[in-house]
């Protein structure tokens, strides 16, 4: 199974709106959202079944129990993220703040803190007539981590050969940024499409995805969306990848007929307006370089 995985180095570049058009222009037997701070794909590709879910259990966080407790304050002040507080003469641990480390129940005294697994989010798994879609969605506040991006990549690919698919390629809507999730979504994948916004900002962003891409051996490729917000930027950006010798496969303009598709709950290419054109264009330039990258 090929894997094709678009990213970007923010969110809002329209990431997302670039996949669900690839989903639905590859008819996709397999796909996935790793995004799981804000999945929004099964918005645009009509995920009619009702998935099957499954917790997820994160790092544990501290509990302290207050009868065991004798307010020595040791745990707060080894705690390296002033997760405990000091609540009506006892201790008590903030949740939102825990990371998870254990050093509070190592240094305790009496044993009175205790590591619990508690539920992060919830993975869930969509299977439709002629597809697998796979994603999670984290709880407010849980931290995000690799460890969630790799179960959603896991159970595309496990939910796929237990329906009896043969996927040919299998599109991943990955987070944002540079951090853990996105090195999570790069494994195991072929091909990076990295979808820029013309700005100063973009263009860094750019630069950093692209380095990251490049350290876990993934080639990548670019395109520029709202192209024609900043002419002078897109250039840069062409520029950028021509030195770089980075494949730049396509322009996207802004088009209010793209924005009418997605808030109707639709994909940009199921209107004929210039940016499902160019959307088109896109797909096409990319699929050559995933074979290539894949042989």
């Amino acid at each position: 199974m090929k894997q094709l995985l678009i990213l970007s180095g923010k969110g809002g570049t329209g990431k997302t709106t670039v996949a669900s058009a690839f989903v639905k222009l590859s008819q996709a037997q397999a796909f996935a959202d790793c995004d799981v701070d804000a999945p929004n794909l099964h918005l645009v590709t009509q995920c009619s079944a009702e998935p099957q879910t499954d917790a997820y259990f994160g790092l544990p966080k501290a509990y302290i129990d207050p009868d065991n407790c004798i307010s020595c304050g040791r745990c707060a002040y080894h705690c390296q993220f002033k997760a405990i507080e000091k609540v009506d003469g006892g201790r008590q641990v903030n949740q939102f703040a825990c990371e998870g480390c254990g050093v509070c129940a190592h240094v305790c005294p009496r044993g009175a803190i205790e590591m619990k697994d508690l539920q992060a989010g919830e993975m869930q798994l969509f299977r439709n007539a002629n597809n697998i879609f796979s994603t999670a969605q984290l709880k407010m506040g849980s931290g995000n981590s690799g460890m969630l991006v790799t179960q959603v990549k896991k159970r595309m690919r496990s939910g796929a050969k237990e329906a009896g698919l043969d996927p040919e390629v299998a599109i991943i809507d990955g987070s944002p940024g540079i951090g853990c999730p996105v090195i999570a979504s790069l494994s195991g994948v072929q091909l990076a499409l990295i979808v820029a916004e013309p700005s100063v900002s973009g263009i860094s962003d750019l630069e950093r995805i692209i380095h990251t891409a490049e350290i876990f051996h993934v080639i990548p490729a670019v395109c520029v969306n709202k192209y024609d917000t900043n002419i002078e930027n897109t250039e840069k950006i062409e520029e950028f990848c021509y030195r770089r010798d980075i494949p730049f496969v396509g322009r996207i303009p802004f088009d209010l007929e793209a924005v009418k598709a997605i808030n109707n709950g639709e994909t940009i290419i199921d209107r004929d307006c210039a940016a499902g054109r160019a959307v088109r264009d896109i797909y096409e330039k990319t699929m050559v370089l995933l074979d290539v990258a894949s042989a």
